[in-house]
C-alpha cells in the first residue's frame, strides 16, 4: 500500500493538458529515455538533461527495420500505434544527426 500523501518526499501534484499529437510525442520520448514518467517530467521541467544513448552499430542495424515499420504504421489509428509511430520518427531523426 502506498504511503500517505503527508509522508511522501514529493507531495505536490502538477497537471496540464496535451493534444493527442503532443501526448504521443511525449510518450515516445519517455519510452526512449528509459526513465519513469515522473522522472522524465521532473528533468524536463527543471531543465535537466534527458538523453538517449545509442551507438553507431545499433543505429545502423535498427534504421532499416524502423523505416519498414514506419511504412506499416503511417495510418496508425490506435493510441499505441500513434506512440510507436512517434518513437520511430524520433529514432530516425536522432540517427540522422
Amino acid at each position: 500500500m502506498a504511503c500517505e500523501r503527508k509522508d511522501r518526499f514529493r507531495h505536490n501534484t502538477i497537471a496540464f493538458w496535451l493534444s493527442d499529437e503532443e501526448k504521443s510525442q511525449v510518450e515516445a520520448k519517455i519510452l526512449l529515455s528509459g526513465l519513469s514518467k515522473g522522472e522524465y517530467y521532473r528533468k524536463s521541467i527543471l531543465g535537466q538533461e534527458v538523453t538517449v544513448v545509442a551507438g553507431t552499430y545499433l543505429s545502423a542495424r535498427v534504421t532499416k527495420a524502423l523505416e519498414q515499420i514506419l511504412e506499416h504504421l503511417k495510418e496508425g489509428n490506435t493510441e499505441e500505434e500513434k506512440i510507436l509511430l512517434e518513437m520511430i520518427k524520433q529514432l530516425l531523426e536522432m540517427n540522422s544527426k
